[in-house]
């Protein structure tokens, strides 16, 4: 037998030793297997202080949780487990007392999170919230605060020291700067809720995307409280920041928009620019069993590579497994950057430990890690929070063996958790804390002073960008070409015989515009209790609105303003305005300043992550010559080598007024590339879709319809700019203005009574008239008939009714069997080009050709693709 830990009942010896309950179990000269021939020796047992560094600790101990407490989830930062503080060693001997230095606050029930130490191994910064008041509400009761606590001089302050500030939001996971500010994890969301006001909306922390808690995003403060700046804009948690060696930050970013729903690293600047992917996108299914994973708490270990807790959403006996990636070289388990692109294959992941620790349920051999901290001495170290597998067996508690595991039936004991010293090269696992029954020890971190990473200077408007940028408050999005797809050329022909107006015409190119989205901020129940009839048929994606549209150039590229702090998606359309790539479901920003450039698309079916400035080379060379214009074009917008047409036209258009870099409400088409002469053609014809072309309500506001800004919102509701279109007069008028030759108004034919007011069934099997639905009342029943599908109706005896048909026989009874036949529905929510039902009646030789004017059938294109919700604004909609 190979034993995990020695299986021995007997009174526990001085010096580290695993305490039990019923009994106490000794580990002195135990292994722990990592299943694969390797063993961990875990230490304990007669020798005294088996480690001893000469630097302090730092640890939380908490109560384990009472019995039936559900596993804590990743995504649930604001739960509050009293009875946690926050210990001091001086030296990380077993040996060695601890101080409780945050008892006084806490009087035993408050809790202590998130411990971090200075670079230079003095200070300590950690999240802790004081006792709930019995009996407040809850936005009465104390919040997340961050805390500082200096060892030399054993005193203990809040970082924002005004009640006021300090209570606005709840802080957590700090993280020191190398500059001294702090970054750390908070519902402040301060810039958030600046653009809230501009948008005309009370301010309010806006929920994560599963609506259950304030999203947690990135924000920096000074480390006496001053300077707070929001400097992440993700709609669900961003968690866990910490410095890599190279000044940015790590971070773990729960996806949640769409269908996503994990947790990957990402990297970003103190300043909040320079946002992009790490890891892990497309590496979850890396767990036990290929069970699925998450990459959190991320620190840079000392070989470089990047030290992880990988655990389920749910943690199973609140740990993980450790485990080193090499992000220096990978974005994906199995795939490589593109410097080291058919060299290496990987996996870029390994376990840090050599037990064999699970992430599923169940028992876990090697035990579960809760917490590690890598040491900086030449050693590859780590201090852990570690837990032994334990057993219950006959009421009793008992380690896990081989025998034991495999009789099946093992019913895991409660976790003990501990702080140990794991050695790589040794193979050993030495006690620091010796773990105690009913306690969990945790959030282990060693004061040692570190180099500091150098300091990425937040950057400056007038010297390091345009200060006009800053001003207008917008970036700049810089696309390559949207015919790259992953470093591929997708364009038919190829990019540049498509760019070329002698070659292709605009009606050969897919693309020919893009749509900027941004998601709509949702507040808790306490400021907006709105009914969830408001997202329409699917909530799939919450709510939506338009920022504004650019030009697609002929090379695909596109360069244009777009709002800063402001979390959106590109989406590429063809010349009706219809989504036609696939769609965006990761959230870009830019600071102010900033610009993002992007070589292209991706194709989220190809198992390849993307959003990671190192993975493909651009399938587009641009210009290739400088002082001339592309081939075939117009001679004024001559290029730089290299240039893409988008950032010609731009670099031009800025030597008067960066007009080609505005987003629009409208989609405007006008040909300033083709050459006359050149091309041996006549220019493409000029098109636009208006709002101002509507005879019903437009979606946005009339300053924004002729000038755009960072503040313009395209916000579209059903009731308010879509159901008008279906009542709204299309009378044809003979010469004497009187005498009507046709009536086309939609209420009109698409009803269930004619002209006469005689019952009839609805043409198309489709009414469009006003009045409640019956499967929602809080929707028009128009909208039900276009989105949700219905039953085939017939008249029956001069009444209206469903139409049955048989389908069997009842085998008792002998009776037949008949159902109601359905009808598809007609239009399909966020997908325009897919709402073939509807918009081929009004295409070219379609039954109602011309019957909704260009505008129109725009306005309805973007209103699908967005998510065809009823309301796209929660302040808009019904109260539940």
């Amino acid at each position: 037998m190979r034993g995990l830990v020695r299986d021995t009942v007997r009174t526990a010896r001085r010096g580290g030793c695993i305490a039990g309950a019923a009994l106490l179990l000794a580990v002195s000269g135990c292994t722990s297997s990592d299943g694969g021939g390797g063993e961990v020796a875990v230490g304990g047992g007669q020798a005294t202080d088996p480690v001893v560094l000469d630097f302090p600790i730092a640890y939380v101990k908490r109560p384990v949780p009472v019995a039936g407490t559900p596993e804590p989830d990743a995504r649930r930062l604001l739960d509050f487990q009293p009875g946690a503080d926050l210990f001091v060693r001086d030296r990380a001997s077993p040996s060695a007392t601890d101080r409780n230095v945050t008892a006084e606050i806490t009087q035993g029930a408050g809790d202590v999170r998130d411990v971090e130490p200075s670079f230079d191994g003095t200070k300590l910064v950690f999240a802790m919230r004081e006792p709930l008041i019995e009996g407040a509400d809850e936005e009465d009761q104390p919040t997340w605060n961050l805390w500082e606590y200096d060892v030399t001089t054993r005193q203990l302050r809040r970082v924002i020291e005004s009640d006021i500030v300090a209570e606005e939001g709840h802080d957590v996971a700090p993280h020191y700067l190398p500059d001294g500010r702090i970054v750390f994890s908070s519902t402040r969301q301060r810039q958030s809720r600046a653009v809230l006001l501009d948008e005309g909306k009370p301010q309010f922390a806006a929920q994560d995307e599963d609506r259950r808690e304030p999203a947690f995003v990135l924000h920096v403060v000074s480390a006496d409280g001053s300077g707070l700046r929001q400097i992440s804009f993700n709609q669900s948690h961003d968690l866990d920041p910490a410095v890599l060696d190279d000044g940015r930050i790590v971070f773990s970013r729960w996806e949640n928009a769409g269908p996503n729903n994990e947790i990957n690293l990402y990297t970003v600047r103190p300043d909040g620019s320079q946002l992009e992917l790490l890891y892990g996108a497309q590496s979850h299914a890396t767990g036990t069993d290929d069970s699925e994973i998450h990459f959190l708490e991320p620190r840079q270990a000392a070989n470089g590579r990047l030290l992880v807790r990988a655990q389920p959403f749910r943690a199973v006996d609140l740990g993980g497994q450790l485990l080193e990636i090499d992000v220096a070289n990978y974005v994906e388990n199995t795939q490589p950057t593109l410097p080291n692109a058919g060299a290496l294959s990987g996996p870029a992941q390994a376990p840090a430990t050599a037990n064999d620790v699970r992430t599923i349920e169940g028992p876990s051999p090697g035990g579960r890690y809760g917490a590690a901290f890598p040491l900086l001495d030449g050693t590859g170290r780590l201090l852990v929070s570690w837990t032994q597998c334990r057993l219950i067996e006959a009421e009793r508690i008992v380690p896990c063996t081989d025998e034991r595991l495999a009789a099946g039936a093992a019913v895991p004991a409660t976790p003990l958790y501990g702080i140990w010293m794991y050695d790589p090269r040794q193979r050993t696992q030495l006690p620091v804390v010796a773990p105690t029954e009913g306690v969990i020890v945790t959030d282990i971190v060693a004061m040692q002073p570190r180099a500091l990473p150098p300091v990425l200077l937040d950057r400056v408007a007038g010297v390091d960008f345009d200060a006009d940028l800053e001003s207008e408050a917008v970036g700049i999005l810089d696309i390559r070409s949207v015919y790259d797809l992953d470093g591929v050329d997708t364009a038919p022909g190829g990019i540049s015989a498509l760019a070329d107006p002698r070659i292709a015409t605009a009606a050969e190119r897919p693309a020919r515009f893009l749509r900027i989205e941004k998601p709509v901020s949702l507040p808790d129940d306490e400021v907006r209790d709105f009914d969830n009839s408001a997202f329409g048929v699917t909530a799939a994606f919450g709510m939506r609105e338009i920022l504004g549209y650019a030009p697609v150039e002929p090379d695909g590229s596109v360069r244009i303003k777009v709002p800063a702090d402001v979390p959106f998606a590109i989406t590429v359309l063809d010349a009706d305005g219809r989504r036609i790539s696939q769609r965006h479901e990761n959230w870009l920003q830019v600071r102010a300043g900033q610009e993002l450039k992007c070589n292209g698309c991706h194709d989220r079916d190809s198992e390849q992550s993307h959003g990671r400035s190192d993975l493909f080379a651009a399938a587009y060379d641009g210009a290739p010559a400088t002082g001339l214009p592309f081939p075939n074009t117009n001679a004024a917008l001559f290029a730089d080598f290299g240039e893409t047409m988008a950032q010609t036209r731009a670099r031009i258009s800025c030597q008067t007024d960066c007009a080609a870099l505005l987003l629009a409400a409208d989609l405007s088409f006008e040909d300033v590339w083709t050459d006359p002469i050149a091309a041996g053609r006549a220019p493409d014809a000029a098109f636009s879709y208006r709002y101002a072309d509507l005879e019903t309500p437009a979606p946005t506001s009339a300053d924004c319809l002729t000038s755009w800004r960072a503040q313009c919102r395209i916000t579209i509701h059903y009731e308010a700019h879509i159901h008008p279109l279906w009542s709204k007069p299309r009378v044809t008028l003979a010469a004497d203005g009187v005498t009507v030759l046709a009536d086309d108004t939609c209420t009109s034919c698409h009803a269930d009574r004619n002209a006469a007011g005689v019952a009839q069934v609805p043409p198309g099997q489709l009414e469009l008239t006003d009045g409640p639905s019956s499967d929602q009342p809080d929707h028009k029943h128009a909208y039900r008939e276009l989105l949700a599908g219905d039953n085939e109706q017939e008249l029956v005896g001069g009444v209206l009714q469903d139409r049955l048909v048989q389908v069997g026989i009842d085998p008792v009874t002998g009776e037949p069997q008949f159902e109601p036949v359905p009808v598809a529905a007609s239009m399909s929510a966020g997908n325009a080009r897919g709402s073939v039902r509807f918009f081929a009646k009004f295409g070219p030789g379609g039954t109602h050709q011309g019957r909704l004017t260009p505008a129109e059938l725009k306005l309805v294109s973007e209103w699908l693709d967005v998510g065809a919700q009823y309301f796209n604004d929660p302040f808009a909609a019904p109260l539940d």
